[in-house]
Protein backbone atom coordinates (compact mmCIF):
# COMPACT_ATOMS: atom_id res chain seq x y z
CA UNK A 1 0.00 0.00 0.00
CA UNK A 2 1.21 3.40 -1.24
CA UNK A 3 1.09 6.62 0.57
CA UNK A 4 0.01 9.56 -0.85
CA UNK A 5 2.51 12.52 -0.13
CA UNK A 6 1.80 16.15 -1.57
CA UNK A 7 5.00 17.15 -2.91
CA UNK A 8 6.60 20.19 -0.64
CA UNK A 9 7.49 22.93 -3.17
CA UNK A 10 11.16 24.40 -3.63
CA UNK A 11 9.32 27.83 -2.33
CA UNK A 12 7.53 26.76 0.66
CA UNK A 13 11.01 25.09 1.93
CA UNK A 14 12.60 28.69 1.23
CA UNK A 15 10.30 30.72 2.91
CA UNK A 16 10.49 28.64 5.82
CA UNK A 17 13.85 29.14 6.00
CA UNK A 18 13.23 32.85 5.68
CA UNK A 19 11.33 32.76 8.55
CA UNK A 20 13.52 30.87 10.90
CA UNK A 21 16.42 33.44 10.27
CA UNK A 22 14.07 36.04 10.66
CA UNK A 23 13.47 34.69 13.91
CA UNK A 24 16.85 34.13 15.06
CA UNK A 25 17.64 37.90 13.98
CA UNK A 26 14.44 39.38 15.93
CA UNK A 27 15.31 37.71 19.23
CA UNK A 28 19.02 38.80 18.92
CA UNK A 29 17.96 42.25 18.31
CA UNK A 30 16.80 42.05 22.17
CA UNK A 31 19.45 40.67 24.03
CA UNK A 32 17.95 39.35 28.06
CA UNK A 33 18.96 42.72 30.64
CA UNK A 34 22.09 41.42 32.65
CA UNK A 35 20.55 41.87 36.02
CA UNK A 36 22.72 40.44 39.58
CA UNK A 37 20.57 38.15 41.30
CA UNK A 38 19.96 39.12 44.76
CA UNK A 39 21.13 36.68 47.44
CA UNK A 40 18.17 35.43 48.10
CA UNK A 41 16.98 34.76 44.62
CA UNK A 42 16.30 31.18 45.13
CA UNK A 43 13.88 31.42 47.78
CA UNK A 44 10.46 29.41 46.42
CA UNK A 45 7.89 32.72 48.18
CA UNK A 46 9.17 35.02 45.24
CA UNK A 47 7.57 32.76 42.18
CA UNK A 48 4.28 33.83 42.87
CA UNK A 49 4.94 37.20 42.75
CA UNK A 50 7.46 36.53 39.20
CA UNK A 51 4.30 34.74 37.50
CA UNK A 52 2.52 37.73 38.29
CA UNK A 53 4.01 40.78 37.25
CA UNK A 54 2.71 43.08 34.84
CA UNK A 55 3.46 42.76 31.21
CA UNK A 56 4.14 46.53 31.15
CA UNK A 57 4.69 49.69 33.74
CA UNK A 58 3.45 52.58 31.97
CA UNK A 59 4.45 52.57 28.61
CA UNK A 60 7.77 50.27 29.40
CA UNK A 61 7.75 46.63 27.94
CA UNK A 62 8.79 43.72 30.50
CA UNK A 63 12.00 42.33 28.59
CA UNK A 64 14.01 38.68 29.82
CA UNK A 65 16.47 39.32 31.77
CA UNK A 66 19.81 36.72 32.55
CA UNK A 67 19.06 35.32 35.92
CA UNK A 68 16.39 34.22 38.68
CA UNK A 69 13.69 36.12 40.09
CA UNK A 70 14.50 39.40 38.43
CA UNK A 71 12.61 41.61 35.42
CA UNK A 72 13.33 44.70 33.57
CA UNK A 73 10.81 46.70 31.62
CA UNK A 74 11.60 49.79 29.19
CA UNK A 75 14.83 49.84 26.33
CA UNK A 76 17.21 51.02 27.76
CA UNK A 77 15.99 49.59 31.07
CA UNK A 78 13.76 52.09 33.15
CA UNK A 79 12.93 49.55 35.91
CA UNK A 80 14.84 46.92 37.39
CA UNK A 81 12.99 44.45 39.69
CA UNK A 82 14.72 42.19 42.40
CA UNK A 83 13.25 39.58 44.57
CA UNK A 84 14.80 38.13 47.06
CA UNK A 85 16.70 41.34 48.74
CA UNK A 86 18.00 41.84 52.22
CA UNK A 87 14.38 42.48 54.32
CA UNK A 88 14.80 46.15 55.87
CA UNK A 89 14.64 46.57 59.58
CA UNK A 90 13.30 49.36 61.66
CA UNK A 91 14.46 52.23 59.92
CA UNK A 92 14.01 56.21 59.75
CA UNK A 93 13.91 56.14 55.40
CA UNK A 94 10.20 57.22 53.90
CA UNK A 95 7.73 54.70 53.78
CA UNK A 96 4.48 54.52 51.73
CA UNK A 97 1.81 52.03 51.49
CA UNK A 98 0.29 51.63 47.85
CA UNK A 99 -2.80 48.98 47.10
CA UNK A 100 -2.03 47.52 50.75
CA UNK A 101 1.70 46.94 50.32
CA UNK A 102 4.38 48.86 52.00
CA UNK A 103 7.42 50.39 50.11
CA UNK A 104 10.56 52.09 51.65
CA UNK A 105 11.91 54.54 49.03
CA UNK A 106 15.56 55.81 49.26
CA UNK A 107 15.71 58.79 47.22
CA UNK A 108 19.55 58.91 45.50
CA UNK A 109 20.75 60.41 42.40
CA UNK A 110 19.42 59.70 39.82
CA UNK A 111 18.82 55.99 40.93
CA UNK A 112 15.50 55.38 43.41
CA UNK A 113 15.58 52.34 45.36
CA UNK A 114 12.39 51.09 46.60
CA UNK A 115 12.16 48.01 49.01
CA UNK A 116 9.03 45.87 49.92
CA UNK A 117 8.76 46.75 53.96
CA UNK A 118 7.46 43.66 56.40
CA UNK A 119 7.51 41.11 53.17
CA UNK A 120 10.08 38.12 53.14
CA UNK A 121 11.91 37.71 51.29
CA UNK A 122 11.90 41.34 50.56
CA UNK A 123 11.65 42.53 46.39
CA UNK A 124 13.34 46.06 45.58
CA UNK A 125 13.16 48.15 42.69
CA UNK A 126 15.77 50.40 41.29
CA UNK A 127 14.17 53.30 38.70
CA UNK A 128 14.82 56.73 37.60
CA UNK A 129 12.06 59.12 38.18
CA UNK A 130 12.63 61.50 36.26
CA UNK A 131 12.13 59.02 33.17
CA UNK A 132 9.43 57.32 35.11
CA UNK A 133 6.64 57.88 37.46
CA UNK A 134 7.71 56.34 41.12
CA UNK A 135 3.08 56.60 41.56
CA UNK A 136 2.97 54.58 38.24
CA UNK A 137 5.25 52.12 39.02
CA UNK A 138 4.40 51.21 42.77
CA UNK A 139 0.77 51.32 41.34
CA UNK A 140 1.31 48.43 38.78
CA UNK A 141 3.79 46.32 40.70
CA UNK A 142 1.57 46.34 44.23
CA UNK A 143 -0.29 43.73 43.09
CA UNK A 144 2.57 41.12 41.98
CA UNK A 145 4.43 42.23 45.79
CA UNK A 146 1.57 40.96 47.62
CA UNK A 147 2.09 37.56 46.67
CA UNK A 148 4.40 37.55 49.40
CA UNK A 149 2.98 37.59 52.54
CA UNK A 150 3.32 40.61 54.89
CA UNK A 151 4.31 39.66 58.63
CA UNK A 152 4.46 43.69 59.38
CA UNK A 153 3.57 47.10 58.17
CA UNK A 154 5.39 50.51 58.14
CA UNK A 155 4.91 52.54 61.46
CA UNK A 156 4.52 56.34 61.15
CA UNK A 157 4.98 59.12 63.29
CA UNK A 158 1.18 59.46 64.35
CA UNK A 159 1.34 55.19 65.62
CA UNK A 160 4.80 56.05 67.64
CA UNK A 161 3.07 58.99 69.54
CA UNK A 162 0.09 56.68 70.09
CA UNK A 163 2.29 53.90 72.25
CA UNK A 164 1.80 53.29 75.68
CA UNK A 165 4.32 55.53 77.94
CA UNK A 166 7.41 52.62 78.91
CA UNK A 167 7.44 51.37 75.55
Amino acid sequence: MHQFRAPVSARLLRLLAIATASAAVLTACSPAVDVTPAKDSANAACAPMMVALPDALGEAKLRKTNSQATAAWGDPSLVILRCGVNVPGPTTDRCVTVNGVDWVIKEGSPVWTLTTFGREPATEILMDPDKISSATVLADLSASASKIKATRGCVGQEELQNLPPGK
